[in-house]
């Protein structure tokens, strides 16, 4: 199993998960979110010598732009299915017309092709959000982004995983000292909002990490974080394990990463 990311931040996000061994290789692709414009889409793809032919499934992690602005309209334009939780659907259904829909929720496990994702709930400002577990039968990749805290239920859900994709959004104290308005520094910093490079390690530490491989720093904030910041958290969490540490990034996201 393979994952490979096109973009992520507030600018949009997009993760892609294929049980291909290699490129050009058979197998089930899943895009994880898609928060870029068809042609951005189309071009990052492109990057990561796909095309929208080889995507056999989009699912969604909840509403807000920067994930789910382009679900629809790709979708429609390419003809594939999206699978997304009802509350979802019921926040961005305005954009679904004649797009194939399946619905999903937490604890019920659900098959594209090859991948076998497993969804989950999260605290986050959002109507029925939900993060997702993959495997291929024999890997597992865990991922949460957009989540204000922790919960016994994502420590279990994510136990046990090959790789992981965690939210590093935020600094304490560089969103504390941002120009950002108090109500959005809240927001962001509160128990529905996003995961502090603190809260990621702590969620790190507390995880079963006895298959961990990698690691990949996720949805950094161009304002209010640094990779430097991210990795450092990550890295003190891991206490000295030779897991890969990773930064996602806005405008590259990153390439491969086999499972």
């Amino acid at each position: 199993m393979r994952f490979a990311s096109l973009g992520s931040g507030s600018e949009g996000n997009a993760l892609l998960i294929s049980s291909a061994a290699d490129s050009g290789a058979a197998g089930t692709h899943v895009m994880l979110d898609c928060g870029f414009n068809i042609r951005e889409t189309e071009r990052r793809l492109a990057r990561l010598a796909l095309l929208p032919s080889d995507i056999n499934g989009i699912v969604v992690t909840h509403e807000h732009a920067d994930h789910v602005g382009g679900v629809f309209k790709f979708a429609r334009r390419h003809r594939i299915p999206v699978w997304l939780s009802f509350g979802t659907f019921q926040s961005a259904r305005s954009d679904s017309k004649d797009v194939m829909l399946h619905f999903c929720r937490d604890a019920e496990l659900f098959s594209i092709g090859e991948l076998e994702l497993s969804p989950y709930t999260v605290p986050h400002d959002a109507r029925e959000p939900l993060q997702f577990v993959a495997s291929d039968g024999q890997v597992r990749l865990g991922v949460l982004t957009d989540a204000g805290h922790a919960t016994p239920h994502m420590i279990s859900a994510l136990g046990g995983c090959d790789a992981l994709m965690l939210e590093c959004n935020h600094d304490r104290q560089l969103l504390a000292q941002s120009v950002y308005p108090p109500s959005l520094k809240q927001r962001i910093g509160g128990i529905y909002g996003h995961l502090a490079n603190e809260t990621a390690g702590d969620i790190l530490s507390r995880l079963d990490r006895s298959r961990l491989q990698t690691v990949v720093g996720a949805h950094l904030s161009k304002q209010n974080n640094t990779p430097e910041l991210a990795r450092a958290a990550i890295s003190a969490a891991l206490k000295g394990a030779s897991t890969e540490v990773m930064i996602a990034c806005q405008e590259q996201g990153f390439d491969w990463v086999r499972v």
